[in-house]
């Protein structure tokens, strides 16, 4: 490893639709990326375009050649990834390790902590594409950040380095921030599909375009309201529930708009 004008060699574990784009992010900002991982070819691909040059390597290879290791990988393969590391003896004295799931704060890092890590959850709150235009979207994201408060700062450095906004979630707090942030995308997703639906059955060719103007409108005013808080979120539950079938854009991968916010 190793660290030059407060540059650093960053390595990203999980190359779904967040991981590359956090770590072009970070190239951005001056930082060296000194690897990534893939398992498909679909992510490989992804990565590629991203990342040009980035070289796929084992997790291990990742771990060893990084003083920051991103962790995007989904919710429920986090704590495995973490202890199995553990396990190994792989994770280094110093290391910075940062987690992109909503649900977990630091805790999940425990088993990395004996060998002197640094652990940092950050989470951007977006619903992530897997391509360039994220990094567009990232300026105007916040990401929840939760660290032990003699490291916090580092956190929210790097976030702003991504070019997006912290915002501290204490530990005690993660489930519900994530089920707030979940809420929000499957709710709005599941009303627009019902509203396309809608307007596909009665011959509009381009439903997207026809509500694009209307959907941005309503959200950014629900967003300045007050009114919000009454909202009948089990009607909307149901209106979802019956809404036609769309195919999902996340289903090639299991990262979530939480997408994890693994990966």
């Amino acid at each position: 490893m190793t660290t030059r004008d407060g540059r650093l060699g960053v390595g990203i574990i999980g190359a779904g639709r967040v991981g590359p784009v956090l770590g072009a992010a970070l190239a951005g900002a001056g930082h060296a990326i000194t690897g990534i991982s893939a398992s498909t070819d679909d992510e490989r691909e992804r990565s590629a375009s991203i990342l040009p040059g980035v070289p796929h390597l084992e997790v291990q290879a990742i771990i060893e050649r990084s003083e920051l290791v991103i962790l995007a990988v989904p919710d429920d393969q986090l704590p495995g990834l973490v202890s199995g590391l553990a396990a190994l003896g792989v994770w280094q004295p110093g290391q910075l390790v940062m987690h992109t799931s909503a649900q977990h704060g630091v805790r999940v890092l425990d088993p990395a902590r004996p060998a002197g890590i640094i652990p940092l959850a950050v989470h951007p709150a977006l619903a992530f594409t897997g391509t360039s235009i994220d990094l567009v979207r990232l300026r105007e994201a916040w990401c929840a950040v939760t660290a032990p408060s003699p490291v916090l700062p580092i956190a929210q450095a790097l976030v702003v380095e991504m070019g997006a906004e912290p915002i501290v979630i204490s530990e005690e707090h993660r489930v519900a921030y994530a089920d707030a942030i979940q809420s929000a995308s499957d709710f709005s997703t599941a009303i627009v599909a019902q509203a396309m639906g809608a307007l596909r059955d009665i011959g509009v060719d381009e439903p997207g375009r026809v509500l694009g103007a209307v959907v941005r409108s309503a959200v950014e005013n629900a967003l300045r309201s007050a009114a919000v808080d009454s909202i009948d979120l089990a009607a909307l539950a149901d209106a979802g529930a019956d809404a036609p079938g769309e195919a999902d854009p996340r289903d090639d991968h299991p990262d979530d708009p939480l997408d994890s916010g693994a990966a």
